[in-house]
């Protein structure tokens, strides 16, 4: 199966799972981080810009597409992850450069294409360890997802986000078995008994991607083990009362 696909933000964590992922379909991949990592898989090309760089940004995209060919995907993982105004990089680079990105990259895809953009479950719920920032990026790229699901499709685009909670990434591995108390704690408070992984989120995005969604458009799919469908008052009893789980 061949097609050119670029991943935003895929040097790290989930997006560097969906890097892996559509290599091991076939695809050509291009990669845009701020950082260039220091061990990308061979053949994935890689451009260092920062997306609120606007020369930086579209001179990548032209070398992109000039090196690679039209688009067949476009995944937009970055946040923001520098020091200063939260809000302010929150919105510049969640928001603004996926919108401009996106709207860059309208006319280069191939004739059929997908874009899938990575969000949170703090688009719908609060995490108390973010700032309220991030939780407006995140809720606002939802219905960016429906905006362009519609804007774009005459084109024969599809848009759709992925919202998932907090998963166990190659960077984070290693804390998780350092602290197996915390495992425990997912264990008892998500439906599905575990936390879920990075390349879990990742298979979410390559359906989206794939023809499997060919029909599917302006769509949200959380990926959280079901823990965003559990009451509060269930949630409580869970780990308060040993046995409560077995109950429902």
């Amino acid at each position: 199966m061949s097609g050119h696909v670029l991943v935003v933000g895929g040097t790290r964590g989930i997006g560097r799972a969906v890097v892996s992922s559509q290599l091991a379909a076939g695809k050509t991949v291009s990669v845009i981080g701020r950082h260039p990592p220091a061990d990308l898989p061979r053949g994935v090309g890689h451009w260092a810009v920062d997306l609120t760089d606007d020369g930086g940004r579209a001179r990548a995209l032209d070398e992109i597409v000039e090196r690679h060919g039209p688009l067949t995907a476009l995944v937009l993982l970055q946040r923001f992850r520098g020091d200063g105004d939260t809000w302010a990089g929150e919105l510049d680079t969640s928001l603004t450069a996926t919108r401009l990105t996106i709207e860059a990259c309208a006319g280069r895809f191939d004739a059929a294409a997908a874009i899938v953009i990575v969000g949170s479950i703090a688009g719908r719920f609060v995490a108390g360890e973010q700032p309220v920032g991030y939780h407006a990026a995140k809720a606002a790229m939802e219905q960016m997802a429906r905006y362009y699901a519609v804007t774009l499709g005459p084109r024969g685009i599809r848009v759709n986000c992925v919202s998932p909670s907090t998963v166990v990434k190659d960077e984070s591995a290693g804390y998780y078995a350092q602290h197996p108390e915390i495992a425990a704690l997912y264990s008892r408070v998500v439906p599905l008994g575990r936390m879920g992984t990075a390349r879990e989120v990742a298979a979410v995005v390559d359906f989206f991607c794939g023809a499997a969604a060919s029909f599917v458009t302006g769509q949200v799919l959380v990926v959280d083990g079901g823990v965003s469908v559990l009451g509060q008052e269930a949630l409580a009893r869970r780990l308060l009362l040993p046995d409560e789980r077995s109950r429902l």
